[in-house]
């Protein structure tokens, strides 16, 4: 729900309820919660419970300059090592990404082609593991950019560039266009940025309303006299 855009950032989560909603205890919601706050969809603070990661543009920029550094370190080391084989399964991965219409497997799409067939063949695995950490703590901007038709067009385009510089085996290119095409990402555009603003101002609404129904509940509460409130 929360990938989904369903849930809003900033939108309270309530342990109680999404126990009952699932059927079953705190402990499995509360190990949720932990690994969501890890792959940074939730923040959770004591006594004001859990809710969804607020987005900003300049966290956005930040997780795609590290994914930046940290691909093209994979590049350097593993582009060397690809294969006919490794190079014509890219291409598949590639081709069925730009085919897939679903924005959510578009980016599970996205995911296989740059992180898994690309980087694969350096053989790091704690590299490819810090890499994969930061693609999930990018994938709501991802999911937030892909939701325009322009950019999922010149998505597609880059990752064809991208992958014809594989097969030329050069490294300095690679590692330029990967560069230019995740920063690119983490730029999150008026539009975009909008949206991350207006459902913060949003939430914020919500919770100004909620205030104001409660102090008008509790005024009238006390002006209930006792006759009142023994009928």
């Amino acid at each position: 729900m929360i990938v989904e855009g369903s849930l809003l950032p900033g939108k309270t989560l309530g342990q109680d309820a999404i126990a009952s909603q699932f059927w079953v205890s705190a402990i499995p919601v509360c190990e949720a919660f932990r690994q969501l706050e890890s792959e940074g969809w939730v923040t959770i603070e004591p006594n004001r419970g859990v809710a969804v990661r607020l987005q900003s543009a300049d966290e956005a920029h930040e997780i795609y300059e590290i994914r930046a550094s940290l691909e093209s370190l994979a590049i350097g080391i593993g582009i060397a090592h690809h294969t006919p084989e490794t190079l014509a399964n890219a291409q598949r991965l590639l081709e069925a990404t730009e085919n897939e219409p679903d924005p959510a497997l578009y980016v599970v799409r996205n995911e296989k082609f740059l992180h898994m067939s690309l980087y694969a063949p350096a053989d790091r695995p704690r590299l490819m593991e810090l890499i994969g950490q930061m693609h999930r703590r990018g994938e709501r901007y991802l999911r937030l950019k892909l939701g325009l038709p322009i950019h999922k067009d010149a998505s597609d385009a880059e990752h064809r560039a991208i992958l014809a510089v594989f097969v030329a085996r050069d490294i300095e290119q690679a590692q330029t266009l990967v560069e230019h095409h995740l920063l690119a990402t983490g730029e999150l555009d008026s539009p975009l940025s909008r949206r991350c603003t207006g459902a913060r101002r949003s939430n914020s609404r919500h919770a100004a309303h909620a205030k104001t129904h409660a102090k008008k509940k509790r005024r009238a509460s006390s002006r209930t006299t006792p006759r009142q409130a023994k009928q």
